[in-house]
């Protein structure tokens, strides 16, 4: 991250012991060691306007647009030269990212590897994919660009924690309704919250959903 000029880091649930010995080690890059921890992948992604997933594509059915990095690094590169805040999900070594992880985010992207040998290690992927958002010369981590910020998109992009709120606000109409039971089902609330982040909805856009969720959760409750 630091060679490529990405110097904000954010780490959701490490595994304490080792994740405390890497960043007190002599000479841990300074990235490391300032790193945000958060409970959630909610929590950690809540201010950013677009979360993009990393898979290898392996022994899973996706549930998101795929792209391929040379062509989705473009898209965050014009996100961020407008002024949105970006996150770049990357799962553990072992076991890459959740079906819930992933319901986070609004589309994914891999790197082309071959077929015979698809996976890569983590640092090996974060370095490839921030090699290519880096490539065109700007480095958003550090603010410095190689030509001036394009002016700011007319709408502007909800953040993660506001599609978060109003998935969670639509969550609880399909339980007051009956559509979806009361008790907790894990893989029909991960398509409610793909659905949301697939709508790409602006920040204003948010506060009306949330207007007309909160009114008929409302009005459902007193009719009960």
């Amino acid at each position: 991250m630091s060679n490529l000029g990405f110097l904000r880091l954010r780490v959701v649930n490490p595994f304490e012991s080792s994740f405390r010995e890497a960043r007190s080690a002599v000479g841990a890059a300074p990235v490391l060691a300032s790193a945000e921890e958060y409970k959630s992948v909610a929590d950690a992604v809540a201010d950013c306007s677009l979360v993009v997933g990393t898979t290898a594509v392996r022994h899973r059915e996706l549930q998101h647009p795929l792209k391929l990095l040379p062509l989705g690094a473009p898209i965050i590169r014009k996100r961020l030269r407008s002024g949105g805040r970006v996150a770049l999900l990357f799962g553990s070594e072992k076991r890459g990212l959740s079906n819930d992880d992933l319901s986070h985010c609004q589309w994914l992207m891999h790197v082309p590897t071959r077929e015979e040998h698809i996976s890569m290690n983590l640092g090996q992927a974060v370095a490839v994919c921030l090699y290519e958002l880096a490539r065109a010369g700007e480095r958003p981590g550090s603010g410095v660009q190689s030509k001036p910020p394009q002016k700011a998109e007319k709408l502007k992009s909800a953040t993660a924690g506001e599609m978060e709120r109003i998935t969670l606000m639509l969550l609880d109409a399909l339980r007051t309704s009956g559509y979806l039971g009361q008790r907790s089902n894990a893989a029909k609330e991960e398509k409610v919250r793909r659905m949301i982040r697939r709508m790409n909805l602006s920040a204003s856009d948010t506060e009306i959903w949330l207007g007309m969720l909160r009114q008929m959760v409302w009005k459902m409750k007193q009719q009960k």
